[in-house]
């Protein structure tokens, strides 16, 4: 096998698993459409700092064993290729394949006999074995057995994705026996903790029941917190106590965001549903309804409390501040962003609603369209990450 790798797609989850791989020896070649993140990489510099231990990758490694580029052919050397690059979905919640495809399109001009691909990106079950395998061969001219093709799903959490390469189980699976074992033998030489599935359909099966998994839970918790206000119950002396080894209650939100938790379960709701099998992911429907509709929940809640506050002046003059917007903690992300959902379904309803975060100046929040304010000078604020309401006295 040749010393050099390419990785397709620098992204949050691309650039961290190229700069393990070339702390162990290899020399990576990383493709990416950004010009200026490909020159930040190149001269060391790291364009994800809230990444634990890349920058220090990135300035040991960073053009020199790993290389950025915009161009595919800088990549025509390289023997095995990791493809992890974004899979959106529609205003339905269906894949969008097309950088998908696009990537393995320029991919499968390159590809040589006995290469190895590898895809990272979460996809639908069996999206490996029929539409990869479709384009790389399309592009090739070459047959599956000519070339290898497997999945390895990324199981990382942004902010802690070098630990979770070094320590978290990973799992890859073949489209046939062979493309398998192979992938098992080549990811085996940067990550420490591998096993290898029987297919590349069950990888992919792995990763979408994890998500599933959080949501349905997350939306539990939801159901749990909203049921123990109704009841007047401390929900969090509740879940504290019912806790053990054989009960894990999820913490509750406004809601599920990022690009994995809430896109995941739709994969399997939509494929079981066009099979006409609604009944067999109600639960996984259900959860996602439930999850969305928090927003609704604590607006009313909001509502309520400004309601209950002892001022002369009128609802819609009450300043509102939600208090983090970004998907998750630490992350600067607004994909799916149950937060600024909910300070845009404020606004909707005539409130004066205004957003703090510590991840964003001032002037990104007015360039979002949204007002920004000091916590302390709001008259009630909303700590989405504690789930408080706070009345200014």
């Amino acid at each position: 096998m040749t010393n050099k790798i390419a990785v397709i797609g620098l992204g949050k989850a691309g650039l961290p698993i190229a700069s393990v791989i070339a702390d162990s020896g290899f020399e990576v070649i990383g493709v990416d459409i950004d010009e200026r993140k490909c020159a930040d990489i190149n001269s060391g510099k790291n364009p994800i700092p809230e990444e634990m231990g890349l920058g220090e990758l990135i300035k040991r490694h960073g053009g020199k064993d790993l290389i950025a580029t915009t161009r595919y052919d800088d990549a025509k050397e390289c023997e095995v290729f990791i493809i992890i690059v974004p899979l959106f979905t529609d205003e339905n919640n269906n894949p969008d394949y097309r950088i998908i495809e696009s990537a393995f399109r320029n991919v499968g001009r390159l590809l040589n006999k006995g290469d190895l691909v590898v895809l990272e990106t979460s996809v639908p079950p069996k999206t490996t074995e029929e539409r990869a395998r479709k384009w790389l061969e399309e592009e090739s001219g070459l047959a599956l057995g000519e070339f290898y093709l497997a999945y390895s799903p990324e199981r990382i959490m942004t902010g802690f994705s070098i630990s979770r390469l070094e320590k978290f189980p990973k799992v890859v699976g073949g489209v046939n026996k062979e493309s398998g074992q192979k992938a098992f033998v080549t990811y085996q030489k940067f990550i420490p903790n591998l096993h290898l599935v029987s297919s590349a359909r069950v990888a992919e099966f792995i990763k979408i029941a994890e998500g599933c998994y959080r949501d349905v839970n997350i939306g539990l918790a939801n159901e749990l917190f909203k049921i123990a206000d109704e009841l007047d119950v401390n929900f969090y002396e509740a879940r504290t106590y019912a806790n053990h080894e054989y009960c894990h209650i999820h913490l509750p939100s406004t809601g599920v965001g990022g690009h994995c938790i809430p896109v995941y379960p739709w994969f399997l709701v939509n494929d079981m549903e066009k099979r006409g099998k609604f009944d067999y992911a109600k639960l996984l429907r259900t959860a996602r309804e439930i999850n969305d509709e928090m927003i609704e929940y604590w607006a009313e809640k909001i509502v309520l409390e400004l309601e209950c506050m002892e001022t002369n002046r009128p609802l819609n003059e009450l300043k509102i501040c939600v208090k983090g917007i970004s998907f998750r903690e630490g992350v600067k992300e607004l994909y799916h962003s149950r937060n600024l959902a909910l300070a845009k379904l404020l606004m909707e309803r005539g409130l004066d609603v205004y957003v703090y975060d510590e991840l964003y100046s001032s002037e990104e929040v007015g360039e979002m369209g949204l007002r920004w304010i000091e916590p302390e000078d709001a008259d009630l604020v909303f700590d989405s990450f504690r789930l408080t309401l706070k009345a200014r006295e």
